[in-house]
């Protein structure tokens, strides 16, 4: 008997090592995806906020949650199951649903570009306004967050599965379901805090201490600023995450060997001219190339889309 349970804890002992070792796979496994996602984290983070401006201030963190929640539904209950199928039956799919997704960040950024250079944006907040019932508003922002959540969040899954070779398949489901929890934690959790922040600075504005009503007096003033500078982080992201998934998608396939060496030469030489600073000088380099990337092939989506589909002003008319 005693021997038989020093087998069993012995047995016991095996099985712990075994896990412990499976669950570093997986943290690990985690947190290079995430890493790789991290431009897309930043679009997704940059965007939000939009959603609920315009909104009562204290509907803003419900509303956030049911977007947190849409989003955890849309990364567990339908991009999961997508991506496993994905990695057991047809990884060779990745790489070109990487490119169709990086090829719609890219359109989206053009897009809003060119919203912004016409002005069109200004026919957009003419219908919100014009909508009378909160509820009715509250609902169709909290719809097209989500929908827009779906779009990034598949890029996000798509590029860490991407990142995630070789591993088993329950490790790289287990790797997945942290990556879609820690990144819809952390998005949604400093979209709560950005669109607080101004009630943050009101709150301290109204202290009796100088220091924190100069505070919170500068933090209202320039949380306005923030939303703008957030605005236009996300659409540069947009470009630059959608036009280099595009860019190593193409280069993958073989597609632009020259240029994908240029770059890498390019990005070589910037960082060996900036000493200290060479990682930020070649990841610099390496942007700006899918930026333009992004822009050309976002661009040429633009005019095919703007051909065959209404203007923003026909459809408000309408």
């Amino acid at each position: 008997m005693p021997s038989g349970l020093i087998a069993l804890l012995d047995d016991v002992a095996t099985i712990a090592k075994l896990a412990a070792s499976s669950l570093d796979d997986v943290a690990g496994a985690a947190g290079k995806a995430s890493t790789k996602a991290a431009g897309v984290v930043i679009d997704d983070t940059a965007v939000t906020p939009r959603y609920v401006t315009g909104l009562a201030p204290e509907r803003e963190l419900p509303i956030i949650g049911k977007i947190a929640w849409g989003s955890i539904k849309n990364k567990i209950l339908f991009l999961l199951p997508a991506a496993l199928l994905l990695t057991a039956f047809a990884p060779f799919l990745t790489t070109p649903l990487l490119m169709i997704g990086g090829a719609y960040l890219a359109f989206e950024a053009t897009e809003k570009i060119l919203e912004k250079l016409l002005h069109e944006h200004e026919h957009e907040e003419q219908l919100v306004d014009a909508m009378g019932d909160p509820h009715e508003l509250e609902k169709m922002q909290v719809k097209g967050a989500i929908r827009t959540d779906f779009i990034l969040s598949a890029e996000i899954m798509a590029i860490a599965l991407a990142s995630l070779e070789h591993l088993s398949l329950v490790t790289t489901a287990l790797a997945l379901i942290v990556v879609a929890l820690a990144i819809t934690a952390g998005v949604y959790g400093a979209v709560a805090l950005i669109v607080k922040l101004d009630d943050i600075g009101l709150h301290m504005a109204q202290r009796r201490s100088a220091s924190a009503r100069s505070f919170g007096e500068a933090l209202v003033r320039v949380v306005p600023k923030i939303l703008t500078a957030l605005s236009a982080i996300g659409t540069a992201a947009m470009l630059w995450v959608g036009g280099g998934i595009l860019l190593h998608g193409l280069e993958e396939l073989h597609l632009i060997d020259p240029v994908a060496h240029f770059i890498h030469d390019l990005s070589h030489h910037a960082a060996e001219a900036s000493g200290m600073f060479g990682g930020l000088a070649s990841w610099l380099v390496t942007a700006i190339a899918g930026a333009i990337v992004g822009i050309i092939i976002g661009g040429l989506i633009v005019l095919v889309v703007r051909r065959f589909t209404k203007h923003p002003e026909e459809l408000i008319v309408d």
